[in-house]
């Protein structure tokens, strides 16, 4: 596989907004400069020293684009300026990559012709047993690792699709994406992801200090908001399918936001109202 000079690359794509107490260690753990890879850093919108620190690295290609939003800093170097690759390893900023987890992604794909994606696995964290468990049984994918095969990716792009730029995360959309392959939710088929057990990788465990309860509190709305999203993607994804994936999905806003409730635990009413709330303000159309 990686003597296979004649093909295209494999390509790593790390995605990073504001990570400089990580990005060192998950470059570190990628098979930088290796051959059968090539590595690019997609810093996007952020004020840290993110971009330096990966600069540093020999064999990352490091891109600074000063808009932020995950999604739509994928759709620029994906859909616009990547050139074709047999494979998309795609891999967050904070998160460490075990040994061989990009070669053992890339050979799912290998050998399974059919399947459009292939999904690492959490290795740490309370619930990471119980998240392993859950994607193999629904060949989930997370946002951290994955992988796309090179075909897809350039399908996707003929096709002219795109992820909303507002969306909160890419994971969700991409996953029903490759199982539906790139169709209407009636072509919804398990198989064309695949969940790779010898592709995993690390989180930082989150420390309680007062920075990081404004952090968590930022993440669980942000959670919240991706969650209403869901709803409104999963709404599209069986009425006109991907063709009908609006540029933005605060162009959807005004419609949905009065059936959304917030739940009636406190907590989770608290999380809820906020990312409504946050959700109003952008509404758009």
């Amino acid at each position: 596989m990686r003597n296979g000079c004649a093909r295209p690359p494999a390509r790593i794509v790390v995605m990073a907004h504001n990570e400089e107490g990580r990005i060192a260690k998950c470059l570190g753990s990628l098979p930088l400069g290796e051959a059968g890879f090539d590595a690019h850093v997609i810093v996007n919108g952020s004020s840290d020293r993110t971009a330096q620190i990966a600069r540093s690295f020999d064999g990352a290609d490091v891109r600074e684009y000063v808009q932020g939003g995950k999604a739509r800093s994928w759709n620029r170097f994906v859909l616009d300026e990547s050139e074709p690759a047999r494979a998309y390893v795609f891999v967050d900023g904070d998160a460490e990559i075990a040994p061989g987890s990009i070669e053992a992604l890339i050979a799912t794909l290998d050998a399974c012709p059919r399947a459009n994606a292939a999904s690492g696995m959490p290795l740490n964290g309370r619930n990471a047993s119980n998240y392993r468990a859950m994607m193999i049984e629904q060949h989930g994918l997370f946002g951290d690792l994955y992988a796309l095969r090179g075909s897809f990716v350039e399908r996707m792009r003929q096709s002219g699709l795109r992820l909303p730029e507002d969306l909160v995360g890419d994971d969700s959309l991409i996953g029903a994406l490759a199982k539906t392959d790139l169709c209407h939710e009636d072509f919804w088929d398990d198989s064309r992801v695949q969940p790779c057990s010898d592709a995993g990788f690390l989180c930082e465990p989150t420390r309680i200090t007062p920075a990081s309860i404004a952090s968590q509190y930022q993440r669980l709305v942000n959670y919240a908001v991706r969650g209403f999203q869901n709803r409104i993607v999963s709404a599209i994804m069986r009425g006109p399918g991907p063709a009908g994936l609006p540029q933005r999905m605060a162009q959807h806003y005004r419609e949905w936001l009065p059936r959304f409730a917030c739940r009636r635990d406190p907590a989770g009413w608290w999380i809820d109202r906020a990312a409504l709330k946050r959700m109003a303000a952008q509404i758009e159309g």
